[in-house]
């Protein structure tokens, strides 16, 4: 007879099979078809221990319904599948079975963005929306405050953000376009006819949150790794993502994606050229092999559309080097030859935006 959730932990095999599974995520790194290079293994690793972080915040923390929270799991220095720059992210566990109240103030932030969510990573069925809301959709009090009620059902009047019986996330993306002078929305969220008040941890609750965690790590470790993989089949070019698989996988269906996979010489440069299409705003962002950002704390590793230097007829050029080749819109590699890379343009109003035209040429000739 199977255990039950509370002999499980009482055993110990919810511990065992937590760290079973997160020694299984490290054959990821070790794979053959992985990057064997010191920096891009010291790199791996460190991505799995930020995961299991990111993990653990969610699904033990802060995996509760009954009384949500509001947090920030990719962020500076934990992130996963291509995570924005330009972009702050906060989640919260919800449920279809209740109702909430998002409220604050909408502050100054180029972009704001609420999704309900239903999945993780970890459960091969993707992380499909069960609702969506856009900032300008929202009406706002003339101190610009609101509030959002997240229901299954249709409210009777305001603002709503649409749940499914399934849904299991509310996540809020914040773009800033120019940190120094935007301001982020100041948010809290409540479940309606709650106190408040977390449920208190049982055995069972730990049972799943270690197993969540587990499916979590190993689940994004995994997807991620074999789009870096498949990217390489189109190094140091920019064609479109698959919207469908974008979507799937809780991307913003207004954005335009293009990852990929980008590899240079020491004297090489990558070219990245276009023309802007009529959209709200755009960015380029270079990545490690594990689809992390590189650390833009510290080194210009991406460009919008209000930090880009623009070319007389509109255009935008984009450089890629290792050392600084003289051009306002250099982009540092960080110590790195290898790596994979995304482009965004957001609400553009072409259903056909084009794809960044990318070439590969020595540094002497930018």
């Amino acid at each position: 007879m199977a255990k039950t959730q509370a002999e499980r932990l009482v055993d110990g095999d919810s511990w065992n099979d937590f760290c079973d599974a997160l020694k299984h995520a490290g054959t990821l790194i070790q794979a053959e078809n992985a990057p064997s290079d010191a920096l891009t293994r010291a790199e791996g690793y460190r991505y799995l221990s930020r995961l299991v972080r990111a993990a653990l915040q969610t699904f033990v923390e802060h995996h509760d319904p009954l009384a949500p929270v509001l947090q920030r799991v990719v962020h500076e220095t934990a992130k996963m599948g291509s995570d924005n720059p330009d972009n702050h992210y906060f989640n919260a566990a919800v449920s279809g079975a209740h109702r909430y109240r998002l409220h604050g103030r909408r502050g100054t932030v180029h972009w704001l963005e609420f999704a309900t969510q239903t999945g993780t990573y970890g459960e091969g069925r993707g992380m499909p929306a069960t609702g969506h809301l856009d900032a300008r959709e929202v009406v706002l009090e003339p101190d610009g405050s609101f509030e959002i009620i997240l229901s299954v059902e249709r409210p009777e009047s305001g603002n709503w953000l649409p749940m499914a019986p399934d849904t299991g996330t509310l996540i809020v993306r914040q773009s800033r376009l120019d940190p120094e002078n935007e301001v982020l929305a100041d948010l809290h969220i409540d479940r309606i006819g709650g106190d408040g008040r977390p449920t208190e941890i049982t055995p069972e609750s730990m049972d799943h949150g270690l197993m969540k965690s587990a499916m979590l790590v190993g689940g994004a470790a995994a997807i991620f790794a074999q789009w870096a993989e498949g990217f390489q089949q189109h190094t140091n070019r920019l064609p479109r993502f698959d919207p469908a698989v974008s979507n799937a996988m809780g991307g913003v269906p207004e954005i335009a994606y293009y990852h990929s996979y980008w590899r240079l010489d020491e004297d090489e440069c990558l070219v990245i050229e276009a023309m802007p299409p009529a959209c709200d705003h755009w960015n380029f962002q270079l990545n490690n092999h594990w689809m992390e950002s590189l650390d833009y704390r510290y080194n210009r590793i991406h460009v919008n559309a209000k930090t880009a230097v623009y070319e007389p007829d509109g255009s935008i050029k984009i450089v890629v080097s290792h050392t600084d080749p003289g051009h306002p819109n250099w982009i540092r590699t960080v110590g790195h030859v290898q790596g994979t890379m995304c482009f965004r343009w957001v609400r553009p109003e072409t259903d056909t935006p084009p794809e960044p035209v990318c070439r590969v040429v020595k540094r002497a000739d930018v």
